[in-house]
């Protein structure tokens, strides 16, 4: 296959252990941290790039109790490294054998195609944050899911921008969800979602999009077989006629619209400064994060509009005070524990 945009690499390492793996992303990543400090993987982990990368290059994900490494661009060759040198993984009260890996790598696995393809998402999609949580509130179920739409069409432009793609075709897309009504996920007030997409844009199996995704949700996985797709200018009115012709879901409608992203009325992601990073742990509620936690975007307010009545309520700013982070657990040799949730927490910043 070819392509007129740059060769994104991309991998998947997937580990086969001698025991089911019941832990978090965040516990695997505390252990590589520990077991490979001088790796470059540890940098692309702890949050040292935060300022460098708005998406994550390197995510671990735990899918039915085993251990997937996913990495793109600059976190491929980091995975590389480490992976020959894993023969187990140590989490102080268990230790798993790294028995065997399957490693998957591609470079046109990630570009705009001239099909609308087919994705579940295998983890759930956190679309919504605290911002855009307040605004889904207002609509009424069609607006709702036609406004997530919109969300993961922007996000899908974030990423290729972030992996250097000035893309010259717009963005369709079209979403279908389980439900509307969101699941929160922990204490950050965000909204996840179960279902499926269609884009005409290629994503490897296991990359992550939408929020949280150091913590392994908005993974996709690809109901398609990539090879027999062309990467030749096509009439996207076929995109539109494919969807005209697909099952309408009965009910309350959780399928939106094919929607049309204008890719150049996206706003650009702007990356935190520290003093915005520290100001906006101290008010947690003025959070405006679209793609990740770990960087805020500018958001355009005229791109959410619908065609509802304006409902301009300004959202109300928490009053809760802020927990007092913990220190770092320690063992008994006074050595800080790099597995623990907090350590791993407090490198992100989160």
């Amino acid at each position: 296959m070819s392509s007129k945009y740059p060769e994104v690499q991309t991998i998947t390492v997937r580990l086969l252990t001698d025991k089911p793996v019941r832990k978090t992303p965040y516990q695997v990543k505390g252990v590589l941290m520990r077991q490979f400090p001088d790796e470059e993987i540890v940098p692309m982990l702890n949050g040292s790039y935060r300022k460098q990368f708005l998406y994550p290059r390197v995510q671990v994900k735990i899918l039915n109790e085993q251990i997937y490494i996913v990495g793109i661009g600059d976190g491929v060759k980091p995975i590389i490294s480490i992976t020959s040198k894993m023969d187990l993984l140590d989490f102080g009260n268990i230790t798993f054998q790294i028995l065997d890996s399957e490693i998957e790598e591609h470079e046109d696995r990630f570009q705009p195609i001239s099909k609308l393809i087919r994705y579940r998402f295998a983890t759930p999609w956190v679309a919504l944050n605290q911002t855009t949580g307040h605004r889904y509130r207002f609509l009424n179920n069609v607006d709702r899911v036609n406004f997530l739409n919109k969300l993961l069409g922007q996000n899908i432009v974030f990423m290729a921008r972030e992996m250097g793609m000035e893309l010259e075709e717009n963005i369709f897309t079209k979403v279908t969800l389980s439900s509307l009504f969101p699941t929160p996920v922990d204490e950050n007030n965000w909204g996840a979602f179960d279902g499926e997409f269609r884009a005409n844009f290629l994503l490897p199996n296991y990359l992550g999009i939408g929020n949280g995704i150091t913590r392994g949700y908005g993974t996709v996985f690809g109901l398609f077989n990539p090879e027999i797709f062309s990467f030749n200018e096509g009439d996207l009115q076929e995109l539109k006629d494919q969807t005209d012709k697909d099952d309408t879901v009965k009910g309350v409608k959780t399928e939106s619209d094919l929607q049309e992203i204008d890719v150049n009325k996206v706003p650009r992601p702007k990356k935190s400064s520290e003093k915005t990073v520290a100001k906006s742990k101290r008010k947690p509620g003025r959070s405006k994060k679209v793609l990740s936690e770990e960087f805020e975007i500018e958001e355009d307010e005229s791109m959410y509009e619908t065609n509802i009545s304006n409902q301009n309520v300004a959202p109300k700013h928490s009053k809760k005070r802020g927990k007092r982070k913990k220190e770092p657990k320690k063992s008994s040799d006074g050595e800080i524990n790099f597995n623990s949730e907090e350590y791993h927490k407090k490198q992100h910043s989160l």
